[in-house]
């Protein structure tokens, strides 16, 4: 994995630079995916350069790993809890939709819209950009929020796969008690296997070499809806001329 974490670190400190970028804030989970992320932000431009924002909602099981995470990499980092913000808007949807209740879309997607506007301001007032933390095998099931977690300026990692992802961790000399940990949503208390009804094991080999798998069809039926989470807004092609092109 050594010759991908030079391309990623390379790719990081000349996208950020081309940006007129001082920094990276990477939204710290206590997951692999933002700690490997953190990492790589932190070769790439300095551990000066790269801030943690911690956002639980309410209370975060993970929190106290996530700022040993932070710790163990020597950047600065903030807890911000979005609880009251998270209420105020499901209060503020209820009554735009004459509801009582929420549906589980709904209710459980505010969070990490929520957490992403955060991080934006946050990076907005420190001239930094925001690490997007996705990997390949949630990206291409569609295993996030849209506007939430699967965005950011920069992807240093949405090319790989799951189990990449760890490898690139160990590599990069992370503790092996959380590069290994089973990954969890941070939103419904369940194991990311569990919700999804396979192993990342199967999805990346899948994704990696079309392997067939029991569970192929569903892979395949969880891409296919889920691909307007991968893609721009589309839009009416007027056909009018536009020299910006």
């Amino acid at each position: 994995m050594e010759k991908y974490i030079s391309k990623i670190t390379s790719f990081i400190k000349e996208y950020v630079a081309g940006a007129g970028a001082k920094g990276a804030v990477v939204g710290m989970s206590g997951g692999k995916d933002s700690f490997v992320v953190a990492k790589l932000c932190s070769l790439a431009l300095g551990v000066e350069n790269v801030f943690g924002v911690i956002l639980p909602n309410g209370e975060m099981k993970d929190l106290e790993i996530a700022e040993h995470e932070c710790e163990i990499l020597g950047i600065k980092s903030k807890v911000v809890n979005i609880e009251n913000i998270d209420r105020e808007i499901k209060a503020l949807t209820k009554n735009a939709t004459d509801s009582s209740n929420l549906n589980e879309v709904s209710a459980i997607n505010i969070a990490p819209r929520v957490r992403m506007t955060v991080l934006y301001a946050v990076a907005a007032n420190l001239n930094y950009l925001v690490a997007n933390t996705s990997n390949l095998s949630e990206t291409m099931i569609g295993y996030s929020t849209k506007w939430g977690d699967n965005v950011g300026d920069f992807a240093p990692i949405a090319d790989f796969t799951k189990n990449e992802v760890c490898e690139i961790g160990l590599a990069l000399g992370l503790p092996k008690e959380y590069v290994l940990k089973a990954p969890t949503d941070g939103l419904s208390g369940k194991e990311d296997e569990e919700k999804i009804g396979f192993s990342y094991s199967e999805l990346d080999e899948f994704i990696r070499t079309g392997k067939s798998f029991q569970s192929e069809e569903k892979i395949r039926k969880m891409s296919r809806i889920t691909a307007h989470k991968r893609a721009l807004p589309p839009k009416c092609d007027s056909e009018r001329k536009n020299f910006l092109k």
